[in-house]
């Protein structure tokens, strides 16, 4: 997926296609590409969610950029929504240290217990959107959960396209058994400092994903 996903990225940001250009059909780029449906449509996800193409139904995908900004996780731009975490789940996360209960903590190990023996990428996202919602539980303030809810379809996107193209999971994975283990010890600093590194590691993906950029030739496709 990644080296199809790379293939067109690098035909837009080429100029091989142009914004308001239609991509060639599911079947083409299939044939082209030698890659079946199911990958292909996974690159042409991560087109969209990385705002340079739209899919209109019946219709295709259309080019509408030329470079990549700042993607689009459901209803949220990355930058929207990193700039709330931060201002949410950090404080959220020194809040759990300090009010959380066993029955929290034995949830929270659990879940991540779980996520580090997970192998397949769509369970472990579930999942660790579960986790984050866990954080906000155990602190122990309905808003924050609700603030979580209401965020949770993005945060599950972006924790999708941060594995699919990052390879985030075992970084991630270490980085929630840090927050974990603050809480545990109760430490509030060490949580807000924990769940500070975490968001920092996404917004370093992200800034990587978005920056990187493709030197393929203009034909050359992905290894079959």
């Amino acid at each position: 997926m990644e080296a199809v996903l790379a293939h067109l990225r690098g035909a837009i940001e080429r100029g091989e296609y142009a914004i308001g250009d239609k991509l060639p059909s599911e079947a083409e780029l299939c044939r082209t590409l030698e890659v079946s449906r199911p990958v292909l449509r996974e690159a042409l996800r991560a087109l969209q969610t990385m705002g340079l193409t739209v899919s209109r139904t019946g219709k295709g995908t259309f080019v509408v950029a030329g470079s990549v900004e700042d993607p689009t996780f459901g209803d949220y731009a990355a930058s929207d929504l990193l700039e709330v975490r931060r201002h949410i789940e950090i404080p959220v996360a020194g809040y759990a240290a300090l009010r959380r209960t066993p029955e929290n903590l034995d949830h929270l190990v659990h879940i991540l217990d779980r996520m580090e023996r997970e192998t397949d990428t769509t369970a472990w996202v579930a999942m660790d959107t579960l986790f984050h919602l866990a954080v906000a539980e155990a602190a122990q303030n309905p808003v924050f959960r609700r603030v979580i809810e209401e965020i949770r379809d993005a945060l599950a996107r972006q924790s999708a396209f941060l594995n699919e193209l990052g390879g985030r999971r075992e970084q991630s994975n270490r980085e929630h058994r840090a927050i974990v283990e603050a809480l545990v010890d109760g430490s509030e600093l060490d949580a807000v400092e924990a769940m500070s590194h975490h968001l920092d590691r996404v917004e370093t993906s992200l800034t990587d994903i978005v920056r990187r950029r493709t030197d393929l030739p203009a034909q050359a496709g992905p290894e079959s």
